[in-house]
């Protein structure tokens, strides 16, 4: 069965790590390489793994084509902490009819991240 994972490629390298680490309790699962500045890293976020790839020669702001949406444990509590790790809050939480509580936010990077967590 093929597994797909999510790698975002960053002159923001260092921002992005300490953003998806300490607001969803990443951990690092591989490095690339061992010791040294590392040219990739790998996060296990709950039962997903999410990579960085650091390269000075990208640009940064809004990417427009990828969105990633994390189920967290609470919306609104998450929102002062993604101001305080870089990121943008891009308007307040909204119940919507397919039954989710969402927030929409951007990483340090500019991409735009989604904030959910189901209804009752």
């Amino acid at each position: 069965m093929p597994t797909v994972q999510t790698v975002i490629v960053t002159a923001r390298f260092d921002d992005l790590l300490r953003f998806y680490t300490e607001l969803f309790g990443g951990t690092q699962v591989s490095r690339v390489p061992d010791e040294g500045p590392a040219f990739f890293v790998g996060l296990r976020v709950g039962d997903s793994e999410i990579g960085f790839v650091s390269d000075t020669g990208v640009g940064t702001g809004p990417a427009g084509r990828l969105l990633l949406s994390v189920d967290v444990p609470d919306v609104d509590a998450l929102l002062p902490q993604v101001e305080a790790l870089g990121g943008t809050v891009l308007g307040p939480p909204n119940d919507m009819p397919w039954g989710q509580r969402v927030a929409h936010v951007q990483d340090p990077d500019g991409n735009t991240v989604n904030l959910t967590r189901p209804i009752g």
